[in-house]
């Protein structure tokens, strides 16, 4: 991502957070939601990003972090002037065409909006005798943030799952 390309991303992701003041606890709510920072490390550390134009401006920004066994989904966030406009799905899609492996995304338990797209978009709810364990192993974020987080698996890691439990493993 180019330096023009990380400060409008911070734009992007900084305005879209802001449906979590009010939502998420208030003791994980920071202002801003991502300071520079943060997106640099997390582009420092293999978070991959793929970004949405709209007349040549940056319009939404979706990460893939590839963890070895799967594929995580991380900081997606479109402009507010056209969300809910396919945009995110489109990225989405995007991003899972180049994912060869199963694909994780972690959010906010109480961020309705999040689920729902994810879930529209063919993710489902991984159990929550999962959900601990995989924030833990792939994510590295805070245990408060584990407790008030779910984690959603897209169809390839549903039937891996099924398969290992069909197995007798986990």
């Amino acid at each position: 991502m180019l330096a023009t390309d990380v400060d409008a991303a911070l734009a992007i992701i900084n305005a879209a957070a802001q449906a979590y003041r009010g939502v998420i606890p208030v003791d994980r709510w920071h202002e801003p939601y991502m300071p520079r920072d943060e997106l640099e490390g997390e582009i420092a550390n293999g978070v991959m990003f793929r970004v949405a134009e709209d007349d040549g401006r940056l319009a939404g920004v979706m990460g893939m972090q590839d963890k070895g066994a799967v594929a995580l989904i991380r900081h997606a966030y479109i402009a507010l002037a056209i969300q809910r406009k396919g945009v995110g799905t489109m990225l989405l899609r995007q991003v899972a065409s180049l994912a060869e492996k199963p694909l994780l995304v972690g959010t906010w338990a109480d961020a309705s909006w999040a689920i729902d797209f994810y879930r529209r978009n063919g993710f489902a709810l991984v159990p929550k005798e999962d959900k601990d364990s995989l924030l833990r192993k792939y994510w590295s974020i805070p245990e408060r943030q584990v407790e008030t987080s779910v984690v959603l698996g897209d169809g390839r890691w549903m039937e891996a799952r099924q398969s290992n439990a069909a197995k007798g493993g986990t």
